[in-house]
């Protein structure tokens, strides 16, 4: 894993995306943060599987950080 940023934006937005608990949930705030620096992501980004692979870790690492787990499935 190496230091990028559109990578760790990239990451942090599937994140948001697809571990969110509604709009009044603390993860939900990281949209915010995303659009206060400007950050447009991809219309194709839409499973972790569209990452590139360090921010794919990025995003595993913040699975495994917020979960405990080492799944990267979104919660059902």
């Amino acid at each position: 894993m190496y230091f990028d940023r559109f990578d760790i934006c990239a990451a942090h937005f599937m994140f948001a995306m697809l571990w969110h608990d509604g709009q009044w949930g603390e993860i939900y705030g990281k949209f915010g943060q995303l659009e206060r620096i400007k950050f447009r992501p991809s219309p194709c980004l839409n499973d972790p599987r569209d990452l590139n692979e360090n921010a794919r870790e990025i995003y595993r690492q913040l699975v495994v950080n917020h979960c405990g787990i080492k799944s990267t499935a979104p919660k059902s």
